[in-house]
């Protein structure tokens, strides 16, 4: 199965910005997309956004629309999100996975890793 590497995580204030990047490697699992999802103290795992593999069509839950960026490089097998205007809803530990979309959002079928932590202060 692959393994799946977050990083870029970390302290910024409101209204910074960080890009979170995601490294594939072992053997291929069958998705279509790829996404990142978020977990808060005392909430489960969220949606965040997603990317079709085929067209790299792309899909962001309402309350990051406009700010975060997803994107792929495939040379380096490695997914990426770019978070700007950060504000205290957005702290939460990141996590990158593969799947399939399912309407807006996607469903995860891969093993999670340890994801990377993202806190924003006021």
């Amino acid at each position: 199965q692959v393994q799946l590497v977050e990083s870029g995580g970390g302290l910024v204030q409101a209204g910074g910005s960080l890009t979170l990047s995601c490294a594939a490697s072992g053997r291929a699992i069958r998705a279509s997309t790829m996404g990142w999802f978020r977990q808060a103290p005392g909430k489960e795992r969220a949606f965040v956004a997603s990317l079709l593999l085929r067209d790299r069509t792309t899909y962001y839950t309402d309350s990051v629309k406009g700010r975060f960026t997803i994107s792929k490089d495939n040379a380096k097998n490695t997914l990426y999100l770019q978070m700007n205007s950060l504000n205290p809803e957005d702290t939460a530990r990141y996590y990158c996975n593969f799947g399939f979309q399912a309407g807006a959002t996607m469903r995860a079928t891969g093993s999670w890793g340890q994801g990377t932590q993202v806190t924003v202060s006021s």
